[in-house]
């Protein structure tokens, strides 16, 4: 069942249902790809219906981000609880490792997919990395044939939203993978480019806020929350 607020569909699942469903998924004969829609992606969604449609129609759309929790409350439809991509995908390629699958690395800036595939390794001595790419590429369906030809069971798609949802959305079939995971900036946190929150922002969903504070650039993409939240409450009285 989806809960759908400002016109996206969120799959309500705890973690552990939606990795079940994710392994099903990576042992499944066709394609799925799984989003993980944040306050700031729901707006792009409000104003881009191509990304609209890319979100709505993963396989798996899970909450990433305090603020859609939140949304889902205040329209009385609440969801179980948030599912951050980061968890779901890491859980995801321990589970590729302990099954013998291999994932295709996508996206960031040069290096970091060879750094992130370098410690994942490390970590998961049995993971098969199958190959990895940049993010900086200006067509898509060179990209998709050489994911193909590397025969990856899994790609973390992190080229930043909408983009990687397009990506999966319109060239998911063509790379011949099982699972595809749209998770944003999560290459840079395998490689060490970028630290996740300590542990005490985590658990009080102040992630945001310790990215705020370490890179005070960003309060630009942070000022969608409050407007996500406006948007939210204007429906709410409708």
């Amino acid at each position: 069942m989806r809960v759908t607020i400002l016109g996206v569909g969120f799959d309500n699942v705890t973690m552990r249902e939606a990795l079940v469903r994710g392994e099903e998924f990576l042992c499944s004969d066709t394609t799925h790809y799984v989003v993980t829609p944040n306050p700031e992606i729901v707006e792009t969604c409000r104003e881009d219906s191509e990304a609209n449609r890319a979100v709505n129609g993963a396989d798996l759309v899970l909450p990433d981000g305090i603020g859609v929790i939140y949304g889902a409350k205040m329209l009385g439809t609440p969801l179980k609880e948030r599912v951050p991509g980061i968890e779901f995908g890491t859980a995801m390629i321990e589970k590729c490792a302990e099954l013998g699958k291999s994932v295709f690395l996508l996206g960031a800036k040069p290096g970091v997919a060879e750094a992130a595939a370098e410690n994942l390794q490390r970590k998961f001595p049995n993971l098969r990395i199958a190959g990895l790419h940049d993010g900086y590429f200006k067509e898509d369906a060179p990209i998709a044939d050489e994911i193909r030809s590397s025969g990856a069971d899994m790609a973390l798609v992190c080229l930043g939203a909408p983009k990687q949802e397009l990506f999966m959305a319109n060239y998911g079939a063509a790379t011949g993978c099982k699972l595809m995971m749209g998770l944003g900036g999560s290459l840079d946190i395998f490689a060490g480019v970028a630290q996740r929150a300590p542990e005490f922002y985590c658990k009080h969903n102040l992630e945001w806020f310790y990215r705020l504070v370490k890179n005070p650039s960003r309060i630009g993409r942070m000022m969608k929350l409050p407007l996500f939240l406006i948007h939210v409450a204007g429906v709410k009285k409708k």
